[in-house]
């Protein structure tokens, strides 16, 4: 706990400025870092310790995606994928390492660059639209207060499990809870610091990101069963990987994106 509170400590104000303060093309610079950082983790996870040389690879051809949502070329994130696929699969026809395991491998590196470079890259336009900043900080108030809010319902009142397979202490009551949370969460962010938000459009925008939020974390809880690990990794002294920090938000940006440049105004 003492680790997690300095580590909030100091993240949390430089995020806040970060967002605040920083012009576009630094904020695309810190989104660059942080997918090469979870890519790394993320090949780590699911590739261990084999052909590191290839995960740090892959893991840079990831991050030089996001550069490119700066300038605001549609086509050129789609022919920049084409062209790290066809890369990627000659570098494994060329260095295949352990045959049984080549299609896991591969098809690892190429989740990530979906899961994480793309997925993650849509933070770069959403900072450029109108309002960009205040819909960013609308989504981490909603996913923190649907975070919150299911943890405590589901702690003191959960009974009936959400998907025990998966992650077998959430329960359908914090679930529910999130959801609620992530709707107040919203209408917060409305009162303080988005008034441009119609108020039909912030509960719309707080019950979707409370359902994909939660899909999106148990999305990664299964990725980190399936590769037999609790934790993406350790590069945040008290919370894990950054994947452990990025599950929900990576479902969720996108959306928000998508959703900023449509009915409910950017």
């Amino acid at each position: 706990m003492k680790q997690r509170l300095i580590t909030a400590a100091i993240a949390l104000p430089l995020l806040i400025l970060l967002l605040g303060l920083a012009p576009p093309a630094i904020f695309t610079l810190f989104v660059t870092l942080i997918v090469f950082l979870a890519l790394v983790e993320f090949n780590r996870m699911g590739m261990k310790q084999e052909q590191v040389f290839v995960q740090w690879f892959a893991a840079a051809l990831g991050a030089a995606l996001v550069p490119l949502f700066y300038f605001n070329q549609s086509a050129w994130p789609t022919v920049f994928l084409t062209v790290v696929f066809l890369v990627l699969a000659l570098f494994f026809l060329l260095r295949p390492g352990a045959l049984v395991r080549v299609h896991h491998h591969f098809g690892w590196i190429c989740l990530g660059l979906i899961y994480i470079a793309l997925l993650l890259g849509h933070l770069v336009p959403l900072r450029m639209l109108d309002h960009g900043r205040q819909w960013i900080f609308l989504t981490l108030v909603v996913v923190m207060c649907c975070d919150t809010c299911a943890y405590v319902v589901g702690s003191r009142i959960g009974k009936r499990k959400l998907y025990s397979l998966i992650s077998p202490n959430k329960s359908v009551e914090g679930a529910v809870g999130g959801v609620v949370g992530a709707v107040l969460g919203a209408l917060i962010s409305k009162l303080v610091f988005f008034p441009a938000i119609s108020i039909w459009s912030v509960v719309a925008v707080g019950l979707l990101l409370g359902v994909v939020g939660q899909i999106g974390d148990l999305f990664e809880s299964m990725l980190k069963r399936a590769c037999e690990v609790k934790d993406s990794g350790n590069m945040i002294p008290g919370h894990g990987g950054i994947l452990d920090r990025l599950d929900s938000l990576l479902f969720a940006f996108p959306l928000v994106y998508y959703v900023a440049c449509g009915s409910f105004g950017g």
